[in-house]
């Protein structure tokens, strides 16, 4: 059986990134009842908010989901209260030490995952204890890693570096793209972008319409200085870019981001003024679709792309 498939009870081994003003209940929900998992976005919920949603998704589903916590969250233990009062069984961290909280979960029976972008983490997350962990390409969007590696160059490295499940990540929308992660050695891969645009998405319908009249290199990798991000372009970006030009350091980066400007952007719709987290895939997309849609899609492209090369491999061995 898939290693992670097993690891969280489910049908097919597709994780549903926990996306920033994208990733409420009813994504998570629709994902889990379509045989993937649901993760929901603790990072842009105060924790009652949090506490709401997740109770919200236990209703909408019977199937695992999980929620994702980025550790540098300024309310850190009342979100980590909230998920172990709630008792929810899966926690992929972010953004942060995974070796902080890792222990302190899964005393409490809690599967972790963590992600990270790089070698070095991967193995200070085994270390750590983590169940598994999500190697993030330089492809993907929101929270990047500062060394801007390729998922095509990244999930080799890592797989060779951790004896845990790895699940891939960056620039996975297809089937694939799927297969082509498997090929490098994830044992399963996290979408973000793709159900960003979902139907089920709480994303405002002016970001979703963006994301898919993107085209290639509308995206941009920022604040490397701060914390590396994956943008869309518009007025914001521009700024940042100009900012970055003239040498801003992390303070006047700080100032520019402001408060709530993922929300402005993602979440209320202002397309110009507004953070536009997304992944260079938001190319490759083009339609809004329910979520159960998109992960069959993408699991049905998979399956198709694996009799092709074992067409190929038949033909090749004549």
């Amino acid at each position: 059986m898939n290693p992670i498939c097993k690891l969280f009870n489910i049908k097919y081994p597709i994780i549903q990134a926990g996306m920033v003003w994208c990733s409420g209940w009813r994504l998570a929900s629709a994902v889990s009842n379509a045989g993937g998992l649901g993760i929901i976005g603790a990072g842009s919920m105060y924790p009652e908010v949090l506490r709401s949603h997740i109770q919200k998704c236990r209703l909408a589903t019977h199937q695992p989901f999980g929620v994702n916590i980025p550790l540098l969250y300024p309310n850190i233990q009342e979100i980590i209260d909230v998920v172990v009062e709630e008792k929810v069984k899966i926690v992929f961290s972010s953004a942060g030490n995974p070796a902080t909280w890792t222990s302190f979960l899964k005393e409490k029976g809690i599967t972790v995952v963590h992600v990270i972008a790089n070698t070095k983490f991967a193995i200070k997350a085994q270390e750590a204890g983590v169940d598994a962990i999500v190697a993030e390409g330089f492809e993907a969007g929101g929270h990047n890693g500062r060394e801007e590696t390729t998922t095509i160059c990244l999930i080799p490295m890592i797989k060779a570096a951790v004896r845990i499940p790895v699940i891939a990540a960056g620039g996975i929308g297809s089937g694939k793209a799927m297969l082509a992660a498997f090929a490098l050695g994830a044992d399963a891969v996290q979408v973000g972008s793709a159900f960003a645009v979902s139907e089920e998405s709480s994303a405002h319908p002016a970001f979703k319409n963006k994301i898919i009249s993107a085209t290639e290199g509308d995206t941009k990798l920022a604040m490397k200085k701060l914390v590396p991000v994956r943008l869309l372009k518009n007025e914001f970006a521009d700024a940042v870019s100009l900012a970055e030009a003239d040498g801003a350091g992390p303070e006047r980066l700080k100032e520019l981001l402001g408060r709530a400007r993922a929300k402005l952007g993602m979440f209320e719709g202002d397309m110009e003024n507004g953070e536009l987290e997304i992944g260079q895939v938001s190319a490759m997309l083009n339609e809004i679709k329910p979520a159960k849609v998109i992960l069959e899609e993408i699991w049905q492209e998979f399956k198709i792309e694996i009799a092709r090369l074992t067409q190929l491999q038949n033909e090749l061995d004549r």
